[in-house]
């Protein structure tokens, strides 16, 4: 019994040593630092708090790139280019179609046509649901008609003050030979006036006479378009032939016809002559012209001209055509 003791005794010592083993390698170090314990410990807080903190940081700025480049991959590889160009602007052809396709109106109108007189009588109505110019919400409408076939004549309708739907009731009579009823175009255009400004047009009508059947009044309404940029305006057509003979150094220029000519008389005609040009280093160098033909659109010269070039010169030179009417 009493050596059970005694090895029940000698075992307590061995326990206590190892509770109390010296000191590990960190404890060292926080022995070592002439800091009390609650500074350590407030030091060791921020530190963590400071590395915390920047792990963050790196974490945000990994995801934000991957983000970016799927952005890239989205915009330059699964889209085309039309879709990418629309992305970083509108495109012309979209925001033209967006105004052509605007609302400005309806024009009600009437047409007749006297096969004998060879008159077109043109009558403009009313207008209805006009697009509002003012900053009041309204427009100050009138009407200008005329035909492409000879735009010097132009007729002009009274001004109606402050309203969108304008009752005019005018007509408008133009003498138009049937044969260029076909080459001919009536505009009638819608303009709000101002008084101290540019007129704003707010939108027009154009119909191409040789697409209707005026054997009868034509009397319909029909939608305003948006005007076009720059009128088109037909000068007329001109026949000629050219001939060079290497040989002699001749080359001929004959001018045969010419037909839809612009009207410049007050008669609705013109006095026409051709005048031929030789032109070299943007100087002209040799000309000649045909004779006058009276009263006429549609003028036969049949005149031949001769000009003396070298063969050595001839792809340097620039044949001009111009076509007047004796005033």
């Amino acid at each position: 019994m009493a050596n059970k003791m005694s090895s029940n005794i000698t075992t307590a010592p061995s326990a206590a040593a190892l509770t109390t083993a010296k000191p590990g390698f960190v404890d060292d170090i926080i022995n070592k630092i002439p800091l009390p314990k609650w500074a350590l410990i407030v030091i060791a807080i921020a530190a963590g708090l400071l590395l915390i903190l920047f792990l963050i940081c790196i974490i945000k700025c990994c995801c934000c790139k991957k983000k970016h480049k799927k952005k890239e991959k989205l915009n330059l590889q699964n889209i085309n280019g039309s879709t990418i160009a629309s992305l970083v602007q509108p495109d012309m052809e979209d925001l033209e179609s967006g105004l052509e396709n605007e609302k400005r109106g309806r024009l009600q109108y009437s047409l007749e046509y006297n096969f004998r007189s060879q008159e077109m009588k043109v009558g403009v109505k009313q207008a209805a649901d006009l697009k509002a110019m003012d900053s009041g919400g309204t427009s100050d409408p009138y009407v200008i008609v005329y035909l492409t076939s000879d735009m010097r004549k132009k007729y002009e309708s009274k001004v109606y003050r402050k309203t969108l739907n304008p009752v005019f009731n005018e007509t408008f009579t133009f003498q138009i030979p049937q044969a260029e009823m076909s080459e001919s175009t009536l505009v009638m255009q819608i303009y709000d006036f101002n008084r101290f400004a540019k007129h704003d047009i707010i939108g027009e009508v154009r119909l191409p006479l040789g697409d209707f059947d005026l054997q009868h009044v034509i009397e319909q309404w029909q939608e305003l378009t948006a005007a076009s940029k720059r009128e088109q305006e037909r000068l007329g057509e001109i026949c000629f032939s050219l001939r060079y003979i290497p040989s002699t150094s001749k080359l001929t220029v004959v001018i045969l016809e010419a037909k839809k000519l612009k009207r410049m008389d007050s008669s609705g005609l013109s006095d026409p002559f051709v005048k031929v040009q030789l032109i070299l280093n943007k100087k002209k160098w040799k000309k000649k012209k045909t004779g006058v033909k009276k009263s006429t659109l549609s003028p036969y010269f049949n005149e031949a001209f001769n000009f003396e070039v070298p063969f050595n010169q001839i792809q340097t030179r620039i044949l001009y055509f111009s076509h007047f009417s004796v005033a």
